[in-house]
């Protein structure tokens, strides 16, 4: 007789990558265990687990089917699927040649989107590949990209790191108080009578700060993803950021800035960003 754990397995080889209510109805157990099964098989290297949520849970699937996961590509949200299909038809992309919001939307998808980084001509240059492209195809279309040629191409070594540090330009705070930016975000929302949820901390200089909150309404309370920053110029990757971050959250998004916006990033956000609030404090 099978035990739960190789139910579950048989299962997610039959159906393809399962969400946990998947597993516990077919089951016929409940949510918790059903969660507890999935987590140690993970753990164990059994199951891997996708970035990609669907109503805050992630999927399930083997190793061998990866290729199963543009099965549900299409619940990534508009910005993130058009990244996907983006990166899906070209293969590598290279990174400063995308706009602000496909750069951020190919470091949300991460199950689809592979970051590959160079060394080249003593500089480091970030490419992204698509996940099931072998590392061997991606070298080469790589290599054609940056023009090194055959008796060249030994010498350079494509690595996959563990981990992508990105380097972020240094932000000047743009405020002549001695008042903290926190303190002065949350009297901006006391006298707004918006009411914060949560919030976290995105930096150690405590220049830019997450929330979620509600602010009243005509129709009553709603709900916002908030993200504010303090810095002296706002530009188009900034509110691609948080325009991401919102849908990400499903929810509307506010910026609060205390700076101004480059005249870029004021274009788009009348083309890209339509429903973006930004208020500045």
């Amino acid at each position: 007789m099978q035990n739960d754990k190789d139910k579950i397995i048989d299962l997610i080889r039959q159906k393809g990558p399962c969400l946990p209510s998947d597993i516990y109805r077919d089951l016929n157990t409940n949510m918790l265990f059903a969660s507890a099964m999935l987590g140690e098989l993970v753990s164990n290297n059994i199951l891997k687990v996708t970035y990609l949520k669907r109503a805050s849970s992630p999927y399930y699937y083997l190793e061998e089917q990866k290729e199963k996961l543009q099965n549900i590509s299409n619940f990534l949200n508009e910005k993130d699927k058009a990244s996907y299909d983006l990166i899906k038809e070209k293969k590598i992309l290279k990174d400063t040649e995308q706009s602000p919001l496909t750069q951020v939307a190919l470091r949300a998808i991460k199950d689809y989107a592979v970051p590959l980084q160079i060394n080249h001509q003593n500089q480091q240059i970030l490419f992204w590949k698509w996940y099931m492209l072998s590392n061997q195809e991606a070298e080469e279309q790589i290599k054609l990209k940056i023009g090194i040629k055959k008796q060249e191409s030994k010498k350079k070594e494509i690595k996959k790191p563990t981990q992508i540090k990105e380097t972020k330009p240094k932000q000047q705070i743009h405020s002549t108080s001695q008042t903290s930016f926190l303190e002065q975000t949350v009297r901006y929302f006391k006298k707004n009578n918006i009411t914060i949820i949560n919030q976290e901390m995105k930096n150690t200089k405590k220049t830019e700060i997450d929330f979620v909150i509600e602010l009243p309404s005509a129709v009553g309370t709603l709900q916002y993803y908030c993200k504010a920053k303090n810095k002296k110029k706002i530009n188009d990757a900034d509110i691609a950021s948080a325009f991401v971050q919102g849908q990400q959250k499903k929810l509307p998004v506010i910026l609060l800035i205390t700076g101004e916006m480059t005249k870029k990033s004021k274009e788009m956000l009348n083309k890209e960003f339509k429903g973006l609030k930004i208020h500045q404090i």
